[in-house]
């Protein structure tokens, strides 16, 4: 003999406990580790154990997803987990294969306003787009005058750098002329420095020549006034 669980009390729980029981021992087999989900019309109590008796661990909104671990067609309970890992028994006539059409309906809905809302997220998103498009143009018109600019200084330091190249083969050039200047400026001092040591030899020797001129004369002049007196001339004048 079959064992079936105590019915409530209430002539409404009770007729809906006896088609569940008669649907769960005509139902189709469960396969383990399948999930299900807890029907639409309302809210379902998860229990402790395979019967009313047991205590209530969770009532479950319809549309939850339960994964089946064990099915018992005899008591017309299925053992189940939660999503967050609650373990308990739920009559069989609970359970469906596809989610509930309130929670599909929820979903579709979801769905529309969210397609819905794309065309201003794309709205959105291609004005986004486009100011940075025009801040990439901004930036990229800034870049070509920073180009310009550099072409412009990178010539003009070219050009400074010809000019500086000629500049430094004109300096040297002229140190090369100085240098040669330097070098006759120090050949006519020298020049000069000789000249002037034989003009003062020169003149030495002039004056030399007419200290001894003088004295020469010096010494002739008296013979010169004495021969004078003597001469037959000065005599026959007396």
């Amino acid at each position: 003999m079959q064992f079936l669980p105590p019915l409530p009390q209430s002539p409404y729980l009770t007729g809906l406990c006896l088609a569940a029981l008669l649907t769960a021992w005509s139902a189709g087999a469960f396969a383990a580790n399948e999930t299900r989900y807890v029907t639409d019309q309302y809210n379902f109590n998860l229990r402790s154990g395979e019967s009313t008796r047991y205590k209530i661990l969770r009532q479950l909104p319809s549309g939850t997803p339960l994964t089946v671990l064990s099915v018992n067609r005899e008591s017309g309970y299925a053992r189940v987990r939660t999503a967050e890992g609650l373990t308990g028994y739920i009559m069989l006539t609970y359970l469906q294969d596809e989610p509930s059409a309130r929670n599909e309906l929820e979903s579709m809905r979801n769905q529309l306003a969210a397609l819905q809302e794309e065309p201003d997220k794309l709205a959105a998103r291609l004005s986004a787009l486009q100011n940075q498009y025009d801040k990439l143009e901004d930036n990229a018109e800034a870049l070509k005058r920073d180009k310009q600019d550099l072409e412009a200084e990178l010539a003009e330091i070219r050009h400074a750098a010809t000019n500086a190249v000629q500049i430094d083969r004109e300096r040297r050039e002229l140190q090369q002329q100085v240098s040669s200047l330097l070098l006759q400026v120090d050949q006519l001092e020298h020049r000069n420095l000789e000249l002037s040591n034989q003009t003062r030899q020169d003149w030495f020797l002039i004056g030399a020549a007419v200290v001894a001129g003088g004295i020469l004369i010096g010494l002739i002049l008296p013979s010169l006034r004495l021969r004078r007196r003597r001469s037959p001339w000065s005599s026959s004048s007396l």
